[in-house]
This record gives C-alpha cells, sequence and structure tokens, in this order.
C-alpha cells in the first residue's frame, strides 16, 4: 500500500473514531452527569471520580464525556449547512455568470466585509442565547468561504470541452451542474469542510463559553469551560479537562485534515 492511501485511511480512521465517540462517549460515563451531590462538591481528582466533581457535586469525567457529543457534532452540523449552502451559491454563480454571479458575489462580498466572528456574536446576541441560534450564527457567517471558493473552481471549468459537448447533446443546465461541475468540485469543497470542523468547534465552544450557545441543562465542553473560570484557582482540575478534551479533539481533527488535503493534492499531481 503505498504512502498516498496510507495517508487517507488515517484521516478516515481519525474521523470515523472521533465521531463514533462523540456518539458513545455517554455510555462510558461512570455517573450520572446530571446528578447533583454537594457533598461532594469540588472532590479533587480520585479514583471514583477520575477528573474530579464541579462546584454542584457532578462528575466532570461523566460530564465531559456527556458534552462530546454536543461540541463535535453541533460541528460537523454547522459545516455541513455552510458548505451546502456556500457551495449552492458559489456554483450558481460561477455557471451562469452576468447578472446572477453579480448579485451573488455581492452578497457575499457584503458579509465578509464584517469581522467573520465579531458578527457571529452579534447576530447570535440579537437572536438569543441557545444551540440553535448560535448555529444561525454562525452558518450566516461562514457560507461565504465556501460560496467564493466554488465560484473559483466552477469558473475554471465551465468552458470545458465536455460541458460544450454535453450542452449540444441538449443536457439541461440541471444535468451539466450536478452530473459535470459538481463532482470536478467536490474534491477542494471537502478537504475545506474536514478542516473547518475543528475551527468551528472552536467557534461553538467561544459562542457558550461568553453564554450565547448551548444552554444548560444541555452539557457542552464551552459551557463547562465556562462555568469552571471562577474556580480555577481552587479547583483547577474543573477547566483543565474540559479545555484539554477540546484541544485534542480539534487537533485530531485538523491531523485528519491536513492528511486529507495531502492525500488530494498528491493523487492531483498524478
Amino acid at each position: 500500500m503505498d504512502r498516498n492511501k496510507k495517508q487517507l485511511i488515517i484521516a478516515v480512521c481519525i474521523l470515523s473514531l472521533t465521531l463514533l465517540f462523540g456518539i458513545s462517549a455517554k455510555f462510558f460515563s461512570p455517573h450520572d452527569p446530571y446528578k447533583t451531590d454537594l457533598s461532594i462538591a469540588l472532590l479533587s481528582p480520585c479514583a471514583e471520580y477520575p477528573f474530579g466533581t464541579d462546584n454542584l457535586g457532578r462528575c466532570i469525567l461523566s460530564r465531559v464525556l456527556e458534552g462530546a457529543a454536543t461540541s463535535i457534532f453541533s460541528a460537523v452540523f454547522v459545516v455541513l449547512c455552510v458548505s451546502v449552502i456556500g457551495t449552492a451559491v458559489g456554483i450558481c454563480a460561477g455557471f451562469f455568470g452576468g447578472t446572477v454571479d453579480k448579485v451573488l458575489m455581492r452578497l457575499t462580498m457584503i458579509v465578509q466585509a464584517f469581522p467573520s466572528y465579531v458578527l457571529a456574536v452579534a447576530i447570535a446576541g440579537m437572536l438569543g442565547t441557545g444551540m440553535k441560534n448560535a448555529v444561525i450564527a454562525l452558518v450566516v457567517m461562514y457560507w461565504t468561504i465556501y460560496a467564493r471558493l466554488s465560484r473559483s473552481l466552477v469558473m475554471q471549468i465551465r468552458n470545458e470541452n465536455y460541458i460544450k459537448v454535453a450542452k449540444l447533446c441538449g443536457a439541461g443546465n440541471g444535468d451539466i451542474l450536478l452530473k459535470y461541475i459538481l463532482p470536478n468540485v467536490l474534491s477542494p469543497l471537502i478537504v475545506t469542510a474536514a478542516l473547518d470542523i475543528a475551527g468551528m468547534m472552536l467557534s461553538m465552544a467561544g459562542l457558550s463559553f461568553l453564554g450565547l450557545g448551548a444552554q444548560p441543562p444541555l452539557v457542552e465542553w464551552g459551557i463547562l469551560i465556562s462555568n469552571s473560570r471562577n474556580f480555577l484557582q481552587v479547583a483547577p482540575w474543573c477547566l483543565v479537562f474540559p479545555s484539554l478534551f477540546l484541544f485534542l479533539v480539534v487537533v485530531l481533527f485538523n491531523f485528519a485534515g491536513d492528511r486529507l488535503r495531502d492525500y488530494m493534492a498528491l493523487k492531483g499531481e498524478n
């Protein structure tokens, strides 16, 4: 097996294992992540509570595992939404050109004129707190990346001979977009999406940290970090372990995205 295939397998395995962990993490929880017991509040790590307990006596390990699904899949869902919306806008702009291109790209430029995360915070603040509104805020902000990328890719291939042949054979615009344009621009978009998951996890955690994302009783890593900052001096484990898990998962997604990008680049050269 050559190096390229090994890199792809590593990337797929890491992404699959990480997503599987997000689904099944709660089954490995040693305690009820929502059960409070003030008699063991801020208990330091021990055999029964490996990560210690928080200010309400809840098992931090169980809460970190419970929050894995929320943190990981909310980021994956946002990336899926922005990639679909942005790709659709970019493909239409690049393929049809003219007025359609001008209108869609002006809209894209208007959104991109604002600092990305600042606008996301503003939108989430206007819509109100909650995971749903945080997702909407991030989708509204980040679809432009995929719109510009897909548009540039479409403009490179829209005048290729196989597109002209398809038109001469009577293929409609819908068939050309789905059968000839989309398959040829998917690879760079998939790599971009894989690389964006890690950043989106940090963005979602940031909104939750600011009180604009997920709200109790929903467990999410950003909430755990935010709730633990007041106990940093007396119970640092409350902050360290959720932050460590967030860091490790972000690194894993970045590694997988890098390996996937390298594989696609080498495959394109060959």
